[in-house]
């Protein structure tokens, strides 16, 4: 298990790779909701998400080893934050992403220097697994989890610490959930700062493979699952690491819709003038729905995990 003095060492570790993002506050948005709400702006991390901070703990202990190439499977922001990660430590990264990737992301691995090759689905991510596997044999790749290592979920954690320097008091955090390795780094770095904080992990609903294996304290896969706006957090499969970790310091997962979402990113958008991608604005819409309750004086932070948005997917919806 991850423990909070190996999230304190990521932090030290990946200092000069990534940012420290601000913990903002809206007006306007606790009026309309009548609570106190704090934003961790991760849109503003380097890559535009939190993934540089699990990507850059990773890649700094491998080129320590004297690795020269990794390979990853990504939809999006995992492989941009290797690409950037790898680039930085002088190490070949080649990125495998599903047919419908955004293409954004897509542009932006490859400008930082990765190889990205498209091709699979997540609703068969067997196939990709296997190609990945043999690709990395064949051209001697180091395979990257993108989400259940113990060194990504440190790096991933140090989003919590920042957020509990920065209010100490804070009482409920929401977080995006897709395989799990934000939270379970998040969770770690709260609890065991402060054990009385309630965490929850918030999945697009019947896409969160988390949600179903959390409260069924097992590892379950998805199939067929159904499209969503939300696609960083679209997760077909979790791991057993994070799955144990989130057991242990989760509260509970929850599902919002994509109306939900929407209506949480276009207010995110209009009132705090904050980009912030389909995912990201997950842990508000638990919030601003009802589905997450933030009693009385409560001090609730919505980590807000990326803000890599495909304008002309996105403007379409918010126009709607």
């Amino acid at each position: 298990m991850v423990e909070l003095s190996d999230i304190k060492a990521a932090r030290r570790n990946i200092a000069d790779f990534v940012h420290r993002t601000p913990l903002l506050t809206s007006q306007a948005l606790n009026t309309l909701t009548g609570k106190n709400l704090w934003f961790k702006a991760e849109c503003f991390q380097k890559t535009g998400s939190f993934k540089a901070r699990g990507a850059s703990n990773k890649m700094k202990a491998l080129a320590a080893q004297g690795i020269k190439g990794v390979i990853t499977i990504s939809s999006g922001n995992h492989g941009q934050a290797t690409a950037y990660a790898a680039g930085r430590c002088g190490i070949k990264a080649v990125i495998c992403v599903p047919d419908g990737t955004s293409q954004p992301k897509i542009d932006a691995a490859r400008a930082y220097g990765a190889e990205v090759i498209v091709g699979g689905d997540l609703n068969n991510a067997g196939p990709m697994i296997e190609k990945a596997f043999a690709m990395a044999a064949e051209r001697k790749l180091e395979p990257i989890h993108p989400f259940d290592d113990p060194l990504i979920i440190a790096g991933q954690g140090t989003a919590g610490l920042e957020i509990f320097e920065d209010l100490p008091d804070v009482d409920i955090v929401t977080v995006p959930v897709g395989g799990g390795g934000l939270l379970s780094g998040v969770a770690v770095a709260l609890k065991q700062s402060r054990p009385s904080v309630r965490i929850y992990g918030i999945g697009p609903i019947k896409a969160s493979s988390m949600d179903v294996s959390f409260h069924s304290k097992k590892m379950e896969t998805i199939s067929d699952m159904p499209e969503t706006i939300a696609e960083g957090i679209r997760a077909p499969m979790i791991g057993q690491m994070t799955l144990e970790h989130c057991l242990k310091y989760v509260d509970d997962i929850i599902t919002v819709t994509d109306d939900e979402i929407a209506a949480a990113m276009k207010l995110i958008w209009s009132r705090m003038k904050v980009v912030v991608e389909p995912s990201g604005a997950a842990s508000f819409a638990a919030i601003l729905s009802g589905r997450v309750q933030v009693p009385g004086n409560s001090k609730a932070v919505c980590l807000l995990s990326g803000g890599n948005v495909d304008f002309k997917k996105v403007v379409k919806l918010l126009a709607q």
